[in-house]
């Protein structure tokens, strides 16, 4: 692969509460402090990408645009949105219109696997989850994206799915500590079912937590997440399928 020089990508997290975004370097090093808008309470395609040109009216320039986006795609097309509202978002072409929009070229990926490619070691098997709206999660294996599975759709108890379960509702409805003897269950569960080496926890729910974590699992912050934004380009990774060539030294 050879080397970019002068890459300046703009990354931005879109949430189910806010939408964020900074300026990144070919490393991953922000550029600028990342600054962040609400995201708008009725979430349609125009709706939110009116917040995202309103939210970097005032930027630097850039080059290459990366999108974290919280739901299911298939190259830059949304499936489904669920903390947006699936129906408007369904066959929307984000991809397309951010880069009409933006004059730049896009890649968009969801959210927690955008974000777990700045947090991760690239050291077996790792495990991202965000805490926030809803339950976020990626899986990686060395440091490659495995394809996207919308854990927080499964169900974990009395027909609550994970994002119902220790979602940001459930946090308001229950209070701190019956939402964390939730949040120890569901750690109990992807420690039995997925045997994964690392275990990240971002998300600003996270600051939440008040159980000892094991050894191998570790609070990020959103600084470290969105730093991912620039690993779509310097690694190729862009669909969340990984290349099978691709080894640990070409990556870095």
């Amino acid at each position: 692969m050879k080397k970019r020089i002068g890459e300046l990508i703009l990354a931005i997290d879109i949430g189910g509460s806010h939408i964020k975004a900074t300026v990144l370097n070919e490393k991953g090093e922000l550029t600028m402090e990342y600054e962040k808008v609400e995201t708008p309470d009725q979430a349609t395609p125009a709706h939110t990408i009116e917040a995202v040109k309103k939210l970097l009216k005032n930027f630097p320039a850039y080059n290459k645009v990366s999108v974290g986006f919280p739901g299911y795609l298939e190259d830059g097309v949304v499936i489904t949105a669920p903390n947006l509202g699936t129906k408007e978002w369904q066959g929307y072409d984000l991809k397309a219109h951010l880069q009409k929009e933006l004059g730049q070229p896009v890649r968009v990926v969801n959210d927690a696997d955008m974000q777990s490619l700045g947090i991760v070691r690239s050291d077996g098997l790792e495990m991202v989850i965000t805490l926030g709206t809803g339950f976020g999660t990626a899986l990686l294996l060395n440091g490659i994206l495995l394809p996207h599975l919308e854990l927080g759709h499964h169900t974990v108890a009395k027909k609550l799915n994970y994002d119902q379960y220790v979602g940001n509702e459930a946090l308001k409805k229950l209070g701190d500590k019956k939402w964390n003897k939730r949040m120890q269950k569901v750690f109990e569960n992807l420690k039995s079912l997925f045997n994964y080496k690392y275990l990240y926890i971002g998300g600003g729910n996270s600051s939440k937590l008040t159980m000892k974590l094991d050894q191998n699992m570790k609070i990020v912050t959103n600084e470290d997440g969105i730093k991912g934004g620039s690993c779509l380009w310097t690694t190729g990774q862009v669909t969340g399928f990984a290349a099978a060539s691709f080894t640990k030294n070409e990556r870095k």
